[in-house]
């Protein structure tokens, strides 16, 4: 795997979510996928930062929404996972995976 294409943790959650929300994935239903699912109570800066890291790796792409009254005339930027993201990810699990191959976990 090259370099630069390696994922983080959060990357990889990020990730997993986009994939999850399908069409429905931006900033604060990512977020809420993340904190229903893993109990990890995250920022929406760390969400968009994220976002943005994964994009400028070409692993993402983003577009925007039609503004709504209800946001103030602002649009929704929806994401959605691009086939190297999904590589990426696929290629990471498999690191991980590989990794933990022949351990034994302690049982708590």
């Amino acid at each position: 795997m090259p370099k630069g294409t390696y994922l983080g943790e959060f990357e990889q959650l990020v990730l997993l979510a986009l994939l999850r929300l399908g069409d429905e994935a931006y900033g604060v239903t990512i977020r809420r996928e993340i904190a229903e699912r893993t109990g990890r109570d995250v920022s929406i800066g760390a969400i968009y930062a994220t976002l943005d890291r994964l994009e400028q790796k070409g692993f993402v792409s983003s577009r925007r929404g039609d503004p709504t009254p209800e946001r103030g005339g602002r649009a929704k930027r929806y994401f959605r996972i691009e086939a190297t993201g999904l590589r990426a990810s696929d290629q990471s699990w498999h690191m991980l995976q590989q990794m933990r191959h022949g351990l034994e976990t302690a049982e708590a």
